[in-house]
């Protein structure tokens, strides 16, 4: 009986992960299908203020 006890740890171990690993690459959309658009046009604002900024040097 112990035996299987430790066989039992694994296995919860390795549904445990599958399930996390499901839950953490789940894709965040919103009723559009379309990701982030907030963080996309962060992401362009910060590129254009880099490429206008003087350089140093």
């Amino acid at each position: 009986m112990a035996v299987l006890v430790w066989l039992l740890i694994p296995v919860a171990g390795a549904v445990v992960a599958g399930l996390w690993s499901v839950w953490a690459t789940r894709r965040s959309t919103n009723v559009k299908g379309v990701r982030d658009h907030a963080g996309v046009r962060g992401y362009e604002a910060f590129r254009a203020a880099m490429e206008r900024a003087p350089a140093d040097g």
